[in-house]
């Protein structure tokens, strides 16, 4: 039997109230066959919960590639997460047993948990996880985010151990943003799996 290959997954973890159709992560599913990990509740994002649904997907989806290759290809993941989905990928990280299977990241404008007007169902998940992540990471921002400034975008990107980018005017790099596709955000993500 010759050697195993690798297969690589894209999954979406997007932030509260959840990624809408104009949402550049909806549009990667539709592109690129990323999968979404769905959250049982997207208006009251418990931590646990949240948790317990990204670590049982990645177990179905390693259960499923082991199942449905004949070399017993193993899995691993890149990751594409959205606002809350930041701090959840980053919680994840620091408490699953299985975060070697996650190749790269793309994490784009995590919230500042600390922020006074934080909303009560966002503000729950502070303080936030801040230990090194163990696999390649960028974090995008942008220098008018309601929900995180700049400075504490570089701040926890700098305790997660990720490079960061600076996207001028990109608000909350969401839908509202206008980005469409967003094919640097995909390249990007694509250069830290290189």
């Amino acid at each position: 039997m010759g050697p195993s290959h690798t297969i690589t997954a894209t999954l979406t973890l997007p932030g509260w109230l959840n990624s809408g159709q104009d949402h550049w992560q909806t549009r990667w599913e539709q592109l690129h066959g990323a999968q979404r990990v769905q959250q049982d509740n997207w208006e009251q994002p418990l931590r646990g919960d949240w948790l317990s649904a990204l670590e049982e997907h990645m177990l179905f989806a390693a259960d499923h590639a082991a199942r449905n290759t004949t070399n017993g290809a193993p899995m691993r993941f890149a990751i594409a997460a959205h606002s809350l989905g930041c701090h959840l990928l980053a919680a994840w990280a620091a408490h699953s047993k299985h975060a070697h299977w996650v190749v790269a990241a793309l994490l784009v404008a995590p919230p500042d948990l600390s922020q006074t007007d934080t909303t009560p169902a966002v503000a729950r998940w502070h303080p936030p996880e801040v230990a090194a992540l163990p696999f390649k990471a960028v974090v995008w921002g942008s220098d008018n985010d309601t929900y995180a400034s700049w400075d504490s975008t570089q701040a926890i990107a700098a305790q997660w151990g990720a490079s960061t980018v600076c996207m001028a005017q990109g608000g909350h790099i969401n839908a509202d943003t206008g980005l469409g596709n967003w094919p640097q955000g995909w390249q990007s993500l694509q250069a830290l799996m290189a």
